[in-house]
């Protein structure tokens, strides 16, 4: 018979517990992200009639035209909005590359590939690195968007509980690792194209011709993924593990499968097509006559335009050569038909994103059609340049409003998709690039996931440690994760500041500033 767990007493009621049972509760008033893009869409309708009555203006920043107020409360308005309802739809950046990027993701997770490779990564772990282990695992999950959650996190405990640790300890380990870390990789993932279209949008308020790579943050996500490793391996043992001591646990029925014949069978398809693959890009960027550069040109980053411009299409074909190989050699996949569903089941976890996406695409066009987003940039950034702050306390303070912002609003597009149209152009005014300005707001972005009770899968973590402490509740969490998300914060926001100020570059051809007229 198993020992029963020795659990942590239930946490004090103590000021930070009751803080974020405000911000719950505040949080839980607001309604669904769909419904909020709607209801900002109407307060954008009034507000264009408002200041278009008002008579504001402002100077365009690069061609120095008077920029009026649109108001689309009128006959033609009215036509426009409902000439432009699908089309804006349709035309929306992130919505493109975030469905072909999940069509190849959705065949690697479906033929099982993604979840061989975490057990297999955490079974092999020996007990001294176990936890770093788990932590890196959980950032490196991101590049198949929520398979962390749901496979690793849970996965984790188990694996703590057959080294004699605690599985609560494993379980947060694994969470701060897939949510806090939520920016750091070192590989692409679905992330990055969602966010950069989201940011270029933005960036075309001010610059019309302006683009956003996906790899836009590489660099910077990649120099942030040993120190989220290192920070959480730290706070994991030095902090949390006070609270859940070494012993036995669990009820005797936790099992981790061992990666069969068949799987590593499949392991090792995958790992040769995915060398192939390998193989192939390089010669297709390293030569310079290279398929996938652009012929006579001596700069390299502009040389590999076309390969930066396909990142997206190059995601979909590894995730799905690699995934079909797997399922071949795992005996997962067997026909055409396999592939096409899993395909098919990555599009069916989409369809709150594909609503929710509806509604954001007609608030930002609807908000740069009115000039809204031009003049709220310009005067913002006036404002800002009249505080002459410096440099690196304005990005940090714009990282500390994006990590408070996301304790009530979780989903990191649809924070973006309203937050992108106002920050992006007004820093661009002020000299900074979008790239600067989107890695500033992944950092806030990702260290409050943890602690934030509006995080999607916040709820699902509480059930997972139910299993272990059947009074585990919001509070549990909060408690246990609020050291790691502390610790993010301050060790993140300091490389960040580092980067700026050594002026290192984000990622392939991006810019840290912003050439502003005048």
């Amino acid at each position: 018979m198993s020992t029963p767990p020795v659990l942590p007493s239930e946490p004090a009621h103590t000021a930070i517990d009751r803080f974020l049972r405000v911000v719950e509760r505040t949080g839980n008033l607001l309604p669904h992200p769909a419904t909020l893009f709607f209801l900002l869409t109407v307060l954008v309708l009034v507000l264009s009639a408002i200041t278009a009555q008002l008579d504001i203006a402002v100077a365009h920043p690069k061609t120095g035209e008077t920029v009026n107020p649109i108001n689309l409360l009128t006959a033609e308005g009215l036509q426009r909005i409902m000439g432009g309802l699908v089309t804006n739809f349709t035309g929306f950046v992130p919505l493109g590359t975030v469905l072909v990027a999940m069509i190849g993701i959705g065949v690697a997770e479906h033929s099982g590939l993604i979840g061989a490779c975490l057990r297999i990564v955490v079974l092999s772990a020996p007990r001294v690195l176990l936890t770093p282990i788990v932590v890196f695992a959980g950032v490196m999950s991101n590049m198949a968007s929520e398979i962390g959650y749901v496979l690793l996190v849970p996965l984790a405990g188990l694996l703590f509980i057959a080294a004699g640790r605690h599985p609560i300890l494993g379980i947060a380990a694994a969470f701060a690792g897939v949510s806090g870390g939520f920016s750091a990789n070192l590989l692409l993932g679905t992330v990055d194209p969602l966010l950069a279209g989201l940011t270029e949008e933005a960036a075309q308020i001010i610059d019309p011709a302006y683009t956003v790579s996906p790899a836009a943050n590489l660099f910077f996500m990649q120099a942030s993924t040993p120190l989220i490793v290192l920070l959480g391996w730290w706070v994991t043992e030095k902090v949390v593990a006070r609270r859940f001591p070494d012993g036995q646990y669990g009820r005797g029925d936790e099992v981790i499968e061992a990666v069969t014949p068949a799987e590593k069978r499949g392991l090792a398809y995958a790992g040769i097509t995915a060398l192939v693959f390998t193989a192939l890009l390089l010669a297709a960027t390293v030569p310079a006559d290279g398929v996938l550069r652009l012929p006579g040109e001596t700069d390299t980053l502009k040389a590999l335009a076309p390969f930066l411009n396909g990142i997206v299409a190059l995601i979909f074909l590894a995730g799905a050569l690699v995934g079909i190989a797997y399922g071949i050699g795992a005996g997962t996949i067997r026909s055409d038909a396999d592939v096409v569903r899993g395909m098919g089941k990555s599009m069916e976890t989409l369809g709150t994103y594909l609503v929710l996406v509806f509604f954001a695409a007609q608030f930002v066009a609807l908000f740069n059609w009115t000039n809204l987003g031009l003049i709220f940039a310009v005067e913002g950034a006036e404002t800002l340049k009249a505080l002459d702050l410096p440099k690196i306390p304005l990005l940090l303070g714009f990282i500390l409003l994006t990590a408070t912002v996301n304790l009530a609003m979780g989903s990191a597009s649809a924070k973006w998709a309203l937050m992108a149209p106002v920050f992006v152009p007004m820093f661009m005014l002020l000299g900074y690039s979008p790239e600067v300005t989107q890695a500033a707001y992944r950092v806030g972005d990702s260290v409050t996931n943890i602690i934030s009770p509006m995080m999607s899968y916040f709820a699902l973590v509480i059930a997972f440690l139910q299993r272990y402490e059947p009074k585990a509740g919001i509070g549990t969490v909060v408690a246990t994760m609020i050291p790691y998300s502390i610790t993010f914060l301050v060790g993140w926001s300091a490389l960040f500041s580092l980067w700026i100020l050594f002026g290192l570059p984000l990622g392939p051809g991006a810019a840290l500033t912003y050439p502003v007229a005048g």
